[in-house]
């Protein structure tokens, strides 16, 4: 059975981008474009992986984070932040919150798409 990888993106043109690569690997790729309402449609779909935006609309993808890994069963999914905010403080706030992996935009797609079999793979 094919992997299920979540993208929470704001952003349609990078939804749409992941989705075709992520597809052609063989991978089922879903969107959610808003932070209201992302932590219960994660508990809901239960997907393999995470690929979550930090600056989404009504709660923001470090927000989502934190909650995430307070849940019981949702402490150890594989989370890639992406964002355009790549300063230090964000990937160490990122880190204590407890991403898997912390990627700048933009991003080469042969790097996002090794990063997340890797993360598919641990």
């Amino acid at each position: 059975m094919a992997k299920s990888v979540l993208l929470v993106e704001d952003e349609p043109f990078i939804i749409e981008a992941l989705s075709f690569l992520l597809t052609r690997e063989g991978l089922n790729v879903s969107a959610f474009m808003d932070g209201d309402g992302c932590v219960e449609h994660i508990q809901k779909t239960n997907p393999d992986l995470i690929v979550l935006d930090m600056m989404l609309p009504n709660k923001s993808g470090m927000q989502i984070l934190e909650e995430l890994r307070a849940i019981e069963g949702f402490a150890d999914l594989p989370v890639l932040m992406l964002t355009a905010k790549g300063q230090k403080k964000d990937r160490t706030a990122a880190e204590e919150a407890g991403v898997s992996l912390f990627m700048t935009k933009p991003f080469s797609n042969k790097e996002i798409i090794r990063n997340i079999h890797t993360l598919l793979s641990a």
